[in-house]
């Protein structure tokens, strides 16, 4: 942390002839010092650094944190490939982020403090003048005293924050997840304890874990680096029975470095938005360990609406060389955005199993088989039937439906294709049952993706009831936008379902 400082007060002490660049980097250093990165954001900048007003400034109409981070990303870079290129810590501010990485450079000629003594500057003041080497001119050194004073304030607070800042010197000295620099990012020295995995994250939220309705514990927010955070107005989430996922946002430009053991995962992303202040489009991009992953990535229109929670997935994903998943969250037309995240371990070339049943309580089969509770509808009804079902050996996954007209969306990796199994019984019609009748009194249709898989279909006519039906599809391409949309459709009467699987055909 001391070497961090060190070299920050070094930079800082060659900006004396660019007083907005000075002030930048000042805050930044303060900020990042005191834990407080989550003031890195362009409106707090903005107001705080450059004089904008807090009730008027528009990051829209206004560009002066982004002209100005600009031109510190571009000095940095020219003083790192000059006189500053034998330092063992180099500052940089990855693109889309004003949060400061430090990197320790690999092992070798490194100058000795008496070399970088400073010796009178050649040419003109200005980038050939920028160095450690170079003297600041005359009206520099009331800023560097400035900076020395905040050096030693900083310190004595350094024992408060030591945990937050050792795991900050490992974690934060990785690559941000934004496109890449041109400066080189290694790993730290001392590595940062892996994430344990499964690893759920709420974005933005800051109390005490949560429990899914799966058992799943979802930790609070942790691992990220600037943005700001939202809490949801009090609107119910379609699609979703883990309404806690939604409650609060991580917003603006952020990334999440997190360390993970060499390894296959499966990621999943979590959002929701808002009813839109106005017809335009809010859009961001999200990058996955550099590489752009969602672009021009607009949640409401992915999710078919507002309120309507919405997930996507990304199989074989693997940490950096540095041990750490970099995500990166950028503004476009509107602020980025995220709610959760969640890292599973993964299958090779094959998304993990899908397996819902339409109950409030989670299942395990007889094969050992976990079958989460229901998730990802729309529309329909639910009722208990706990009837004995003929036909199969697990009974119990049939003690429910959902009933009528509704929709599953289920999230998937749109590269692959699928198997989809539904589950039927017929509880309600047939000699002896509260509905009576039997062939021909529930008819409905079920497509996927705008394809009909059965029509007119009969569970009665096939099996009679209380007795468990099994239809498989094959080969089944997702969207462009990694979903299996499943219609269950009435014709007579209700269309009913008990549980689905969705499994990657992929070898």
């Amino acid at each position: 942390m001391e070497e961090e400082r060190r070299e920050l007060e070094t930079v800082a002490a060659t900006l004396g002839n660019s007083s907005r660049l000075l002030r930048l980097i000042t805050y930044i250093g303060e900020k990042y010092f005191q834990g407080k990165t989550d003031k890195l954001h362009e409106y707090d900048i903005a107001t705080e650094v450059f004089g904008r007003s807090k009730d008027t400034f528009n990051a829209g109409e206004d560009a002066i944190v982004r002209v100005e981070a600009h031109r510190l990303r571009k000095r940095l870079m020219e003083y790192y490939a000059g006189e500053g290129k034998d330092h063992p810590i180099r500052l940089s501010i990855p693109p889309g982020s004003y949060v400061p990485i430090f990197t320790r450079q690999p092992s070798g000629s490194v100058k000795l403090e008496s070399e970088l003594a400073p010796h009178p500057p050649t040419g003109k003041q200005g980038l050939k003048g920028f160095g450690a080497g170079a003297l600041a001119p005359p009206g520099a050194w009331p800023y560097i005293a400035a900076i020395a004073a905040l050096g030693l304030t900083i310190l004595s607070g350094y024992l408060l924050f030591r945990a937050y800042s050792a795991k900050k010197d490992t974690v934060g000295a990785a690559a941000s997840g934004a496109p890449a620099s041109n400066v080189q990012q290694t790993a730290s020295s001392n590595a940062a304890p892996y994430a344990e995995v499964p690893l759920r994250i709420l974005a933005g939220y800051s109390g005490k874990p949560q429990i899914d309705t799966a058992g799943n514990l979802w930790q609070p927010d942790q691992n990220f680096h600037s943005g700001g955070t939202w809490n949801r107005p009090d609107t119910a989430v379609a699609r979703t029975t883990n309404p806690m996922l939604f409650k609060h946002w991580r917003n603006g430009n952020f990334t999440y470095d997190l360390p993970l053991r060499p390894g296959v995962y499966e990621l999943h992303l979590y959002f929701v938005a808002t009813e839109p202040d106005s017809s335009d489009f809010s859009t961001f991009s999200v990058f996955l360990n550099g590489n752009k992953v969602l672009a021009a990535f607009d949640v409401r229109s992915d999710a078919f609406g507002a309120n309507i929670a919405d997930e996507r997935v990304f199989r074989d994903v693997t940490p950096g060389s540095d041990g750490i998943l970099h995500l990166g969250f950028f503004n476009g037309r509107g602020l980025a955005m995220l709610n959760a995240i969640e890292v599973l371990p993964g299958t090779p070339h094959r998304q993990l199993p899908i397996r819902l049943v339409t109950q409030p309580a989670p299942y395990t089969d007889r094969s050992g088989q976990f079958w989460r509770p229901d998730d990802h509808y729309m529309n329909g009804y639910t009722g208990a039937k706990r009837m004995k079902i003929e036909g199969t050996p697990d009974p119990e996954l049939f003690a429910a439906e959902r009933y009528g007209h509704f929709t599953y969306t289920i999230p998937v990796d749109a590269r692959d294709r699928y198997t989809l199994i539904l589950h039927f019984a017929e509880f309600y019609f047939g000699r002896g049952e509260a509905g009576g009748g039997g062939e021909g009194s529930r008819l409905f249709r079920v497509l996927c993706n705008g394809t009909t898989l059965l029509d007119n279909f009969d569970i009665y006519k096939e099996v009679g009831s209380l007795h468990a039906l099994t239809k498989t599809f094959y080969h089944l391409k997702p969207t462009a936008q990694g979903k299996l949309d499943i219609t269950f459709e009435p014709i007579a009467n209700n269309a009913t379902v008990s549980a689905i699987e969705v499994l990657d055909e992929s070898k």
